[in-house]
């Protein structure tokens, strides 16, 4: 590795663009690393962007600093490619730790990188660029500026962009596609949907909103309408009661409560969807189901391992937290059981909490028996039964039925 510290050294200055560390030896933990240089109070620095299957971690660093970070991290990954103003390095690493490092010049010298340390995100929805429902949604101006106290709506929808955007591939572009969003409310997000996916992607889609205020739907219809988004309609209704499509291609769930997000999982499930994306709210069934104050039923007779979890359970708060994590985890899990590849990502919501959770789940079509174990001795362990898991078998049911039937 001194050889790598060496050409470090020599290379992390003002000339230096980007670098990528990838290849991971273990699957576990993070899985990629970028680097870039940054300017702070007249000084170079380097900032060091870990990521993992779910989240990304940053870190500044001196030129020292990063040449030691970055050796650390090469014994844990395969290779990094580094770009310079005058040169490519590829470095490649083995199991038994040797350095191979491949050097190219450069023909013609690149421009140096953009040291500021905050630079402007680039959203899917631009700023400057005036979009209709935002202005009337409070959002925008119509010269397409953002009205400063709606910053952080516009940033939450730009970000419920991006995870749109990464499912894409998944979606068919050659027909009709349906999705329906549940609990809609005053359908920023609705509104986002359609216009990124039928008039920047030009899919073929309809979208259906549902929710129980009549008030909210009649205000999203008399937008649709001057709009001329045609395939958008706004419905008054019950997740768990509705069943006006017979087949769905994408299914989304923002701010269901409690139970209500499983009702729509469910139903997402029940229609094969490919696409799930759930951002639960308000979970509090599992909390009433943990049992006493130690985690343990009493009526059980059989203190079980649950009482370890005392340092939880006898606080509220944290308590309340777990319970949230479990219901959530399990939904994941459940959709994993049914063939689904599922993610929880980290979304962003001012509204609610700081920050909050996103399920995002694409239908592989191969249920997970171990997932459904895992599920299993969670619930044993924990002594609870979510509302997801008895729709889903009253689901099996039913079907099992109509085999019996045909």
């Amino acid at each position: 590795m001194e050889e790598l510290r060496d050409m470090l050294e020599s290379m992390l200055n003002i000339e230096f663009i980007r670098g990528t560390i990838s290849g991971p030896r273990s699957r576990e933990g993070i899985v990629k690393v970028k680097i870039r240089p940054l300017e702070k109070k007249g000084e170079l620095w380097f900032q060091l962007e870990a990521f993992t299957n779910t989240q990304a971690f940053h870190e500044n660093l001196s030129p020292g600093e990063a040449k030691e970070r970055i050796a650390e991290y090469m014994q844990q990954f395969r290779q990094m490619q580094i770009e310079t103003v005058s040169e490519n390095v590829s470095v490649l690493t083995s199991k038994k730790g040797k350095v191979t490092i491949q050097r190219k010049k450069r023909q013609t010298k690149k421009k140096r990188a953009d040291l500021s340390h905050n630079r402007k995100k680039k959203y899917i929805l631009e700023e400057g660029t005036y979009v209709p429902f935002l202005k009337d949604l409070d959002v925008m101006t119509e010269e397409g500026k953002i009205i400063a106290s709606k910053t952080d709506k516009f940033r939450q929808i730009n970000r419920f962009l991006e995870f749109i955007r990464d499912i894409l591939p998944e979606l068919d572009k050659d027909r009709e596609l349906t999705i329906l969003d549940f609990g809609c409310g005053k359908s920023y997000l609705t509104f986002a949907m359609y216009y990124y996916l039928h008039e920047l992607k030009n899919y073929d889609i309809q979208i259906i909103g549902l929710d129980l205020k009549k008030d909210v739907i009649e205000r999203c219809t008399s937008l649709r309408e001057k709009y001329g988004y045609e395939k958008l309609k706004f419905l008054q209704g019950d997740i768990a009661e509705y069943d006006g499509v017979d087949n769905v291609d994408m299914v989304v769930t923002l701010h269901a409560c409690d139970t209500a997000t499983d009702h729509a999982l469910a139903k997402a499930v029940g229609w094969n969807a490919k696409v799930i994306l759930s951002v639960p709210r308000c979970q509090h069934e599992l909390n009433g189901q943990l049992g006493s104050k130690s985690g343990t039923r009493p009526e059980s007779g059989n203190p079980d391992g649950s009482r370890f979890l005392s340092p939880v359970m006898d606080y509220g708060l944290l308590r309340e937290r777990f319970a949230a994590l479990v219901t959530d985890g399990l939904r994941a899990k459940y959709l994993e059981s049914c063939g689904y590849e599922t993610q929880i990502l980290e979304f962003i919501d001012m509204e609610h909490t700081p920050k909050n959770i996103l399920i995002r789940a694409v239908n592989k079509g191969e249920e997970s028996a171990e997932a459904a174990e895992e599920i299993s001795q969670c619930e044993d362990f924990l002594h609870v039964k979510p509302t997801l898991g008895a729709l889903l078998a009253d689901q099996g049911e039913m079907v099992r039925d109509e085999e019996k039937t045909n």
